[in-house]
């Protein structure tokens, strides 16, 4: 019986993590124009992916994430916001996956996870508007994403130990 009270605490978990990040996708989209760097946001809804991946693991981490990301696209954005939303966080994805099997902190992997969502999403622009000179703003979202991927990495690691197990 224990297994399964955890399993439903866990997956309430999931859910309440799903909605708070598609709330915080809500707020910066229409919140963005606070930011006044063009394609900067702060990331706020990765904070469930990055909590999940650290204290419950890969697929409860893959599923909100993938969740979030399509049902962030489908009430507040676009194909184009899906496929950029889809590329840049599975690469993040990815990132913070690795970093985590190597034992990295949570403040590292989303420091990776926020500068690999920013080349995914980049190199996703380029090619899809034929623009290759797209990449010369690389510099500047990288440095976004390590600013902002250092905040959410910092929180995620003070809010790990108080997930319920």
């Amino acid at each position: 019986m224990r297994a399964a009270h955890q399993r439903n605490i866990r997956l309430a978990t999931a859910a309440t993590l799903t909605a708070a990040a598609l709330i915080l996708s809500y707020l910066e989209a229409v919140l963005g124009f606070l930011i006044p760097i063009p394609g900067v946001k702060l990331g706020l809804a990765n904070l469930a992916t990055l909590l999940l991946l650290y204290t419950y693991g890969i697929p409860y981490a893959a599923v909100v994430s993938a969740l979030r990301i399509c049902l962030a696209a489908l009430l507040f954005g676009s194909p184009f916001s899906l496929l950029y939303s889809l590329v840049g966080g599975v690469l993040a994805f990815l990132g913070m996956l690795i970093l985590r099997q190597l034992s990295f902190s949570p403040i590292s992997a989303s420091t990776i996870g926020g500068m690999l969502h920013v080349v995914g999403q980049l190199a996703v622009a380029a090619l899809v508007t034929e623009t290759p000179r797209l990449l010369y703003y690389l510099p500047i979202l990288l440095a976004a994403g390590f600013v902002t991927g250092v905040a959410i990495g910092l929180l995620a690691h003070r809010l790990i130990p108080r997930m319920p197990k």
